[in-house]
């Protein structure tokens, strides 16, 4: 009789009735299964993290503050053409006013372009919604100046003395006119309709602003109602950072007459 008895194999036991044991390739696949369901799972996660930020983009730019690029040199040397600014659009919420020397970004059509004359479309559609993320340049309906006179206001220049006057007290602009610029080429004496606003630029030789409206239906004014937002920050290039504060020269108007603005109606 042999010594040598063979060794029982130690995973050799059946496995009891009616138990199937997996096989390594079930195994396998089933492992590959939760690996992409993991997958599944990170992707749509990611997908409702970058919708979720998107909405709370779109709710900021909506509501609270909103980029703009600047399109022109009308507003030099404050501004320049590509600026990126933050317009704070609840400057005038909550019973704020628009001020004399307020640099705001607003919708031009009715005023500064006809009704009809704003372009329409998918295309046109899809520069507005660009325009409103900071990503592309308005569609031309939308401005940035500075305004000089709110509500009740008579605003006069004569040329010959080259003299911008509100309520009948020179306005100082050294702090903001482009250098070397006559505060106006034409002379006008208006009174700003309640509910109104007359804007200029700070350019004055580049710019398009309520002086060239004059003969227009709406007589160059544009309502408080059209108003998006006050420009308070130059955010890029950023060597071009800068708070937009309200210019000194016009403290000494504040007080001589005029409504003194209206609240935003947008």
């Amino acid at each position: 009789m042999s010594t040598h008895e063979p060794i029982a194999d130690r995973d050799g036991s059946p496995a009891p009735e009616g138990v199937r044991t997996p096989s390594r390739s079930a195994a396998v696949s089933g492992a590959a299964d939760d690996d992409a369901e993991a997958r599944g799972w990170r992707t749509r996660d990611l997908f409702a993290l970058a919708g979720a930020c998107l909405l709370i983009l779109l709710l900021v730019n909506g509501f609270v503050a909103q980029p703009f690029a600047v399109p022109s040199a009308s507003m030099e040397n404050v501004l320049r053409p590509g600026d990126r600014l933050v317009v704070n659009k609840l400057a005038y919420s909550f019973g704020g006013r628009v001020q004399r020397g307020d640099v705001v970004v607003f919708d031009g059509t009715g005023s500064f372009l006809p009704e009809d004359d704003r372009p329409t479309g998918l295309g046109p559609d899809l520069r507005r919604i660009g325009a409103s993320l900071g990503l592309a340049p308005s569609d031309g309906s939308v401005f940035v100046k500075r305004v000089i006179g709110v509500g009740g206001d008579r605003v006069t220049y004569h040329v010959g003395d080259q003299r911008l006057t509100v309520n009948g007290v020179p306005l100082a602009e050294s702090d903001y006119l482009f250098p070397g610029d006559a505060p106006s080429t034409v002379g006008f004496d208006i009174v700003v309709p309640p509910g109104e606003l007359w804007m200029m630029g700070d350019h004055r030789s580049d710019s398009r602003d309520s002086r060239d409206h004059l003969g227009d239906p709406g007589g160059g004014f544009v309502p408080t109602g059209k108003v998006i937002g006050r420009a308070d920050w130059v955010v890029f290039p950023i060597g071009h950072w800068t708070g937009l504060d309200r210019p000194a020269g016009f403290a000494a108007v504040a007080s001589a007459g005029g409504s003194g603005g209206h609240g935003h109606q947008g």
